[in-house]
């Protein structure tokens, strides 16, 4: 194995250098990966971006601590395997049979299996909450290959899965814990607000529950189009229709049901609160680039709705590989761009614009 790499390195809010770093070796328990591709996340973007959530905002440290390698959608194929694995130490990769070759996905946290929450199978809430790309010592699929620590948690993934299919298991899976929590029934009258990569995996989701209206909102048209393609039984877009009038004529004048935030942009929040019904139940979903305000007297006195957030894939990984391997979650042209690790620029860039594409990826093959 070579022992340098390409790799993309965090500094700072819009400081990502390209560089030539050492390839990471296999401790005790882990495993490096050779890897194939990684998507860029939402959360990426606005990492790059400068989000607040990130870098914080004076009064408390940011999550981010550099320098790291960004990226946490990736797949790869295991190239070094350290010694300990068959211990099983931890409920991660040490539960797993592996071997040298195998084409595998990551979830995109590290827990610790020793906090409150991973005791409690809530492993996704875990305290310390490290998430592959923003830490230095959890270094991310932005580079040619990358180390699996003991704690994380692997799934092989067949080896005949295009890598445009692998390269949504992360996203997909965060989509169907959004699915989960929203808890759909047949009478429901559902909106989700976003039809980015994430909402259509929502979509193709959430479909199954075959719901009495299924409804996605964005204000790029072709994504509309695609939501059509992947379930919807309707689509607008905020900008061009009367959307409240259009749900209450829908839900004999009550409001929607459920409502899903996907879009990270706060008048996203306002418009839910002003189209569920009563009682409804309000899935938030995003990753914001600064603090969202609202009239919070609206979720209590207002209409004493549910609300529902929903961090990251708890439990769905396997649902996500199996979904998408056999075609059940649709899946055709959501993976719309793919880069070189070197034309990182223009990758962030179109996937910020979001003009004629839905998940962009940077690719080693």
């Amino acid at each position: 194995m070579q022992t340098k790499m390409q790799a993309l390195v965090t500094y700072g809010a819009h400081d990502y250098r390209l560089e030539k770093v050492d390839v990471p070796r296999a401790g005790k328990g882990e495993m490096i990966i050779k890897v194939e591709g990684c998507g860029i996340c939402a959360g990426d973007l606005k990492a790059y971006e400068g989000g607040t959530v990130f870098w914080g905002d004076g009064k408390k440290p940011p999550y981010v601590e550099v320098p790291a390698i960004g990226g946490h959608e990736f797949v790869g194929h295991i190239v070094e395997i350290g010694p300990g694995i068959e211990e099983k130490e931890t409920y991660g990769i040490a539960d797993k049979d592996f071997k040298i070759g195998d084409r595998v996905a990551v979830e995109q946290i590290a827990p610790c299996g020793e906090c409150r929450f991973c005791k409690e199978g809530n492993y996704h809430l875990c305290v310390p909450h490290n998430v592959y790309g923003f830490k230095n010592y959890l270094n991310g699929g932005f580079a040619e290959y990358a180390k699996l620590t003991k704690e994380s948690l692997v799934y092989k993934i067949p080896e005949d899965m295009p890598l445009k299919k692998a390269l949504l298991i992360e996203p997909y899976a965060c989509s169907m814990h959004a699915i989960d929590r929203a808890k759909i029934g047949k009478d429901d009258v559902v909106v989700i607000s976003g039809a980015g990569c994430l909402g259509l995996g929502m979509i193709t989701t959430a479909r199954k529950y075959d719901p009495k209206a299924l409804i996605a909102l964005d204000l790029n048209e072709e994504r509309l189009e695609t939501a059509l393609k992947f379930g919807c039984d309707l689509t607008i877009n905020p900008a061009k229709g009367n959307l409240e009038t259009i749900i209450n004529e829908l839900s004999g004048g009550y409001g929607c049901d459920v409502y899903i935030e996907a879009t990270g942009h706060p008048s996203s929040v306002k418009q839910g609160l002003e189209i569920i019904r009563k009682g409804g139940r309000f899935i938030e979903f995003s990753v914001f680039l600064d603090p969202v305000t609202c009239d919070w007297s609206v979720i209590g006195d207002g209409k004493e709705l549910d609300m529902y957030g929903v961090s990251l894939s708890k439990g769905c990984f396997p649902k996500a590989i199996e979904g998408l391997y056999s075609g059940e979650l649709m899946s055709d042209n959501v993976v719309s761009h793919i880069f070189k690790l070197e034309d990182f620029k223009e990758a962030f860039k179109q996937s910020g614009s979001g003009k004629g594409s839905i998940k962009v990826a940077f690719t080693f093959e």
